[in-house]
């Protein structure tokens, strides 16, 4: 099949194939973790280091994290939105190709993308942060590198869980509903939100999973958001603790947040399409006439 050319582009140039779709994952998922670690590593180690707070980590900073994660996928979204569909996210890939039509060929490229942002993103993070990480380990006088800082840029299980099923379910659950989401705002016979408000939908949805289920497994909801910075710390001295995830009562977690999200993505894809898009179709409900697609970012017609 010939490539799609786009205004502006000559045919055959690199941005005019899945080369552009790629960068365009790879930097919407970078922002994604730059923000969103980055908000993790203010609440551990840059707040109460840099004598601006009062020195300490309270549940409320479970607010600060939420609020910064919910933002990143915003911003993430409307970085990438306009060429890839802003997947910036295996699990939701994975969804739209089950379930959407999103080719199969694409997946890989997709993911590694994805990975491969994450990964330098949880590195700018670490470029700004060292030194507050540094404070902030002798401050609780263990050794550089300790297990209690990794979880700035990976998740990791509740101290409660003793075995891999609590985080498993947790991390189900928590795609699932993402997944749900994701599906709502982009069915065009449901209520879309209007003048490219759906990164914002998505962005308060994941907010949403963060302040219901985030403690149980830190809500990773997506493989790329914990592996590409689980590599990176493993690469920058965190060692076991970040690979193979040595982390609370268990010994190997690096995998759950793979396969939960992935289980979760294709669990929440089929709920939404039986229980609501199948019910639209069956009921003849047409598109909303006001809406027009540009990559997946829904837009007014003016």
């Amino acid at each position: 099949m010939a490539e799609a050319t786009y205004a502006g582009t000559r045919r055959g140039d690199w941005r005019n194939t899945q080369a552009g779709e790629l960068l365009s994952e790879f930097l919407g998922t970078l922002v994604l973790i730059a923000f969103g670690t980055g908000v993790v590593a203010m609440a551990v180690a840059g707040l109460p280091q840099s004598g601006r707070g009062d020195g300490t980590i309270s549940n409320g900073d479970w607010l600060l994290i939420t609020f910064g994660w919910g933002m990143a996928v915003i911003m993430g979204v409307y970085v990438a939105g306009g060429i890839s569909g802003a997947h910036i996210n295996p699990a939701v890939t994975i969804a739209l190709a089950l379930r959407r039509g999103f080719a199969w060929s694409k997946v890989p490229g997709y993911i590694a993308a994805q990975v491969v942002g994450a990964f330098v993103g949880a590195a700018i993070v670490f470029l700004n942060y060292k030194d507050a990480i540094d404070a902030a380990e002798n401050a609780a006088g263990v050794g550089n590198k300790d297990a209690s800082t990794v979880g700035i840029f990976v998740t990791g299980p509740a101290q409660y869980f003793t075995d891999y099923w609590g985080p498993i379910v947790s991390e189900i659950t928590g795609t699932a509903l993402l997944i749900i989401i994701v599906f709502a705002v982009i069915d065009t016979m449901n209520i879309p939100p209007k003048g490219n408000l759906g990164a914002i939908v998505i962005g308060f949805g994941v907010m949403a999973i963060g302040m219901s289920f985030g403690a149980n497994s830190g809500y990773a909801i997506n493989p790329a958001r914990d592996f590409g910075p689980r590599l990176f710390a493993w690469m920058a001295g965190w060692g076991d603790s970040a690979l193979p995830g040595v982390q609370g009562n268990l010994d190997a977690y690096w995998w759950v947040p793979i396969v939960a999200p992935i289980i979760g993505a294709v669990i929440g894809a089929f709920i939404y399409d039986f229980l609501i898009n199948d019910v639209l179709k069956a009921r003849h409900k047409p598109a909303d006439p006001d809406l027009v697609q540009r990559g997946e970012v829904a837009e007014d017609e003016l």
